[in-house]
């Protein structure tokens, strides 16, 4: 995205923007219906991109070219970019050629990649042979690199300096290259071939002596992140160092692109979004795009995992069969089965929700694998403690002796423990095999604690009953 160098003089607050965007679209609609196109230019002067665009995203699609066609070309270009995917494919569809040719080569390297990965592979090798050879030739080199990396997230719209070069020399060039890069605020240095050998900010470029060399004032140790790195690395490491924006190297440690920390912000909700989906037992699709989808994809998404457990599920079925015969002697046992199955589940789901974020942030690694399973563990005990307090009494009333109450108390205890380690180990094993621990959801945890809940259950009041006889 191009930086926002001033904000307009009806500042909006990141609270109201989207109550902002909401108000405009209402407006827009009805004065482009009514053909009021100078009154649409002036609603939308003073607004800023973001929220023009979502605007333009509510309108109906006959009104949404319509509405972009009224903006002038710069500030079209920064809209255009802020567009829900499927809204610049229709844009790209009702624009004229000449048009949607001056719109792809205004944009962003890296923001030009992201629309051809949603486009046709037809219309992507079409929109590539009319760019200009410099556009095509950094579109082709941006999207050699494998999908979810560093190389596929960068952009190539930034500015290095020469160590030999003076301060004053170095200032008069950011002033020449600013308009046509993506941040001026980070400076990247390289030798006669390109390896990166330092950095130095906008601010430490200013307050130099004006007749210093930059190789005298830049800082020679520099964090960079690797073509192939994956985009969650990157994204944690400018969380990290509190970056706005990450040098990439290739394999030879060149300087090829940067990351800004726009483009992070984007990864990060891009891959909470793929856990939060995960860890419901929902497939995610390839953007957050769920609530667009028509109702056979949404049941496509789920059917996978809702099967998985309607046959793990059977197994619980299973276990009660096989045990009977201790239900038919005593059968307000199965009253509590609900309680005792519930309890494992949600104790299961909070051990492995822990664990999972812990290792999406990578803070389990400072308490360690082994002492967080027993930390889940021994609350797990301590809650299934908790809950027995509260149980066994109403169970002893209940059943009128100690039968039932035992035999709940024993295996809410047992239960808890085991579905919190359950749930903390899963998880690190997953990871450990280089599967994605959210696929070990908690869905399927519950399902597991089900199984064994029951049969810890039934199998402690058949032992229980065969005492007390």
């Amino acid at each position: 995205m191009k930086e926002q160098l001033g904000a307009s003089s009806e500042t909006q607050s990141l609270a109201n923007g989207s109550w902002v965007a909401e108000a405009v679209a209402q407006q827009l609609e009805a004065m482009l219906s009514a053909g009021n196109y100078d009154g649409v230019k002036s609603l939308l002067s003073p607004l800023q991109p973001v929220d023009i665009a979502q605007a333009i995203d509510t309108l109906p699609m006959i009104l949404q070219a319509l509405a972009f066609r009224l903006l002038n070309k710069n500030e079209a270009i920064e809209v255009y970019e802020y567009l829900d995917p499927s809204v610049q494919q229709n844009l790209l569809d009702r624009l004229r050629s000449n048009e949607v040719l001056d719109l792809v080569e205004e944009m962003s390297p890296d923001d030009r990649v992201r629309l051809f990965d949603e486009l046709p592979a037809k219309v992507v090798r079409r929109l590539l042979a009319e760019l200009s050879p410099e556009e095509r030739r950094v579109t082709a080199q941006l999207l050699g690199y494998a999908s979810e990396t560093a190389g596929r997230l960068m952009t190539t719209e930034f500015i290095d300096l020469k160590e030999f070069l003076s301060v004053s020399q170095a200032l008069k060039l950011v002033r020449q290259r600013a308009t046509f890069s993506e941040t001026i605020y980070s400076l990247y240095v390289t030798d006669k071939e390109r390896h990166l050998t330092g950095i130095l900010s906008l601010r430490d470029l200013v307050v130099a002596d004006p007749g210093s060399l930059i190789g005298e004032v830049m800082t020679r140790e520099v964090v960079n992140v690797r073509t192939d790195t994956d985009q969650e690395e990157v994204a944690r490491a400018i969380q990290r160092y509190d970056f706005l924006a990450l040098p990439v190297v290739d394999l030879e440690k060149r300087l090829v692109g940067i990351v800004t920390v726009d483009d992070v912000i984007d990864v990060i909700e891009q891959e909470a979004t793929r856990d939060i989906y995960a860890a419901g037992a929902v497939q995610a699709g390839d953007e957050d795009d769920y609530f667009q989808s028509n109702l056979f994809v949404v049941a496509r998404r789920r059917i996978v995992w809702l099967a998985v457990l309607v046959l793990a599920n059977g197994l619980t079925t299973q276990v009660i069969a096989m045990n009977d015969e201790v239900l038919k002697q005593v059968v307000l046992l199965a009253a509590f089965i609900p309680l005792l199955i519930g309890a494992g589940g949600n104790v299961g789901a909070q051990s492995s929700t822990v664990v999972i974020r812990g290792l999406s942030t990578q803070r389990i690694q400072r308490l360690g694998l082994f002492r967080a399973v027993a930390k889940e563990s021994l609350a797990g005990a301590l809650l299934g403690i908790l809950m027995a307090i509260f149980v066994v009494p109403f169970a002893w009333w209940q059943g009128e002796g100690p039968l039932v109450a035992t035999a709940v108390g024993i295996s809410l205890m047992a239960i808890t423990t085991l579905a919190a380690t359950a749930g903390a180990s899963l998880p690190l094993l997953f990871d450990r095999m280089g599967l994605d621990p959210a696929l070990m959801s908690a869905p399927f945890i519950t399902t597991a604690t089900d199984v064994a809940g029951v049969l810890i259950y039934l199998k402690t009041a058949s032992w229980l009953l065969g005492r007390l006889a």
